[in-house]
């Protein structure tokens, strides 16, 4: 019988490390690494703090999808509440829930882990935790006033089965949207048995931190 595949943490020798930018958001950094088979190569690094979305169902099986605008890509994308941890120690929950509340105007009773992966793992060290969340309820005092993209965000609750057949279309293209709807229908299709708890280890982050590529705390 083999093994389960999964990913894995690799430890190659590091020649040198370098800080190339400094940003309000991520670092850049330029690292010599030396391949298993003795090549060393240079590698730029975008150094993240790590992000969480949140897949929010209702009682009907729809999902709250949120349209913002996104500068890099110069488009309106829908996609499920989000947002940045605060710093290494943060518990990724406490962001979640701070922010559905903040963009959604949302609280909830309960919480899974929905799905874990890397956003841009051939540049960046942005690591993306996706939870489930259910049994809504407004926010006492509604949604907080924001500003910049997040002064307006108009929200739709699209049916889980026809926010599939759009991402399938191509018509949806934010990778939270993406992979946090599918998994979702994954889930469901299964009858919700596979989810793991809200506070589950988060391994692949932990290697980031023990491995110096989580942005530092400024």
């Amino acid at each position: 019988m083999t093994d389960p595949i999964r990913d894995e943490p690799a430890d190659l020798p590091q020649r040198q490390q370098r800080l190339a930018y400094s940003g309000r958001v991520w670092d850049v950094r330029v690292d010599d690494v030396t391949l298993p088979h003795g090549e060393t190569i240079t590698r730029d690094l975008v150094l993240h703090h790590g992000a969480v979305g949140i897949i929010a169902l209702d009682e009907q099986d729809r999902v709250l999808l949120l349209r913002q605008y996104r500068h890099p890509v110069g488009m309106f994308l829908w996609e499920p509440p989000a947002g940045l941890l605060d710093d290494v120690a943060e518990s990724p929950l406490v962001t979640a829930q701070r922010e559905l509340a903040e963009e959604a105007g949302l609280v909830a009773d309960q919480w899974w882990v929905l799905a874990d992966w890397f956003n841009s793992p051939g540049g960046s060290s942005e690591a993306f935790r996706c939870f489930l969340a259910r049994d809504l309820s407004p926010l006492p005092g509604g949604r907080p006033p924001r500003a910049g993209e997040e002064y307006d965000l108009p929200a739709r609750w699209v049916p889980l089965d026809e926010a599939v057949a759009a991402i399938m279309a191509g018509w949806l293209q934010n990778p939270a949207t993406v992979a946090g709807v599918l998994s979702a229908a994954v889930q469901r299709a299964a009858g919700w048995r596979d989810l793991r708890p809200a506070d589950a280890a988060w391994p692949a982050r932990d290697h980031l931190r023990i491995a110096d590529r989580i942005r530092p705390t400024r």
